[in-house]
């Protein structure tokens, strides 16, 4: 009984905790399309995307488990081989993790002020992940048993290294953006320390998730309990970014945002701020504005959806680019 629990026990523990959160990623996702029907197109392209990438990955790794378990019960030489489904589902799961970071990668280069120098690091790690996974799933295909994966046991601690190294820096560059952005004034910095916040959580999760398969995979080699890591990343990057989305009215609700105005006049009459301070900075006026491109933009929108929000992303006055 002792390799089950350390093989086929892990794989459908991973399994039924992917399955909640993709109910919850269901969820969320159901949210957004009625909350927000006026955001832009390429937006709701994405989020159609990672749930397609998402839902294909459930039904691969919920095939392999019932390939082991059910299919081939009672037959123990089957429990060595790899299932048709459990590599193929590595593909798909690079794709979700590919669109979450590179809408975050976005989030850093809109709200930097487009300085490339800060998004080409995010974008090398982002490349990297993705290309190392492409190689393993490639190299993986051709192999019968899991004990053929030892051979290519270095593109496995890639994969999660790239993947760990890339959702701390994204989220330490946009902290390091808002809060250089800071203004002055307390309603829109009490909303910035909100937005901080969020940004590390958001890449906490799938931080945390991509160390504990690199660590199980090296101190536990010859058990799946990387694997029950590896299968909730890509759930994880899906509800992060649904989190994301969905946060942008909370956020402005309860920060009261929009009872106030936050205008670049009020910047510059108030003397240096942090964003003419700011490390990133060459222009003062030009980083003033950068500032505000983090769209504490408070003026209200006349127009409303239906039930009367109008914190859409990028489509009225009333919104957060974060």
């Amino acid at each position: 009984m002792a390799p089950l629990d350390g093989t086929m026990g892990p794989l459908l523990i991973g399994v039924i905790i992917c399955a909640v959160f993709y109910g919850v990623s269901l969820s969320q996702m159901y949210y957004y399309y009625t909350r927000y029907p006026r955001d832009p197109l390429y937006l709701k392209v994405l989020v159609a995307a990672v749930w397609t990438t998402d839902t294909i990955h459930q039904i691969l790794i919920s095939h392999s488990i019932y390939w082991y378990l059910v299919t081939n019960y009672g037959d123990p030489t089957t429990l060595a081989l790899l299932s048709p489904t459990i590599i193929v589902e590595v593909f798909f799961q690079a794709f979700t993790g590919l669109f979450v970071q590179s809408f975050f990668a976005a989030r850093v280069w809109k709200l930097s002020g487009r300085k490339i120098y800060l998004v080409v690091p995010v974008l090398a790690l982002i490349a990297a992940e993705f290309s190392v996974a492409m190689a393993y799933a490639i190299k993986a295909m051709r192999f019968e048993t899991f004990l053929d994966l030892g051979k290519i046991k270095a593109l496995s601690v890639s994969i999660n290294a790239f993947a760990a190294a890339g959702d701390v820096c994204i989220a330490a560059i946009l902290c390091t953006i808002l809060q250089v952005s800071k203004t002055g004034f307390e309603k829109s910095n009490l909303l910035i320390n909100r937005l901080i916040i969020f940004s590390v959580n958001t890449g906490l999760l799938t931080s945390i998730c991509a160390c504990m398969s690199l660590i199980t995979i090296l101190s536990l080699p010859n058990t799946f309990v990387y694997i029950c890591f590896f299968f909730l990343i890509g759930r994880l990057y899906s509800n992060s970014l649904m989190a994301t989305l969905n946060a942008r009215k909370g956020l402005r609700d309860a920060s009261n945002v929009h009872d106030t105005s936050v205008s670049l006049r009020d910047l510059h009459s108030s003397g240096p701020t942090a964003a003419n301070m700011s490390p990133f900075s060459t222009n003062g006026k030009r980083d003033a504005a950068a500032s505000i491109a983090i769209r504490i933009d408070t003026t209200k929108e006349s127009r409303r959806d239906g039930d009367g929000d109008s914190a859409n992303y990028g489509g009225d006055k009333s919104h957060m680019d974060v």
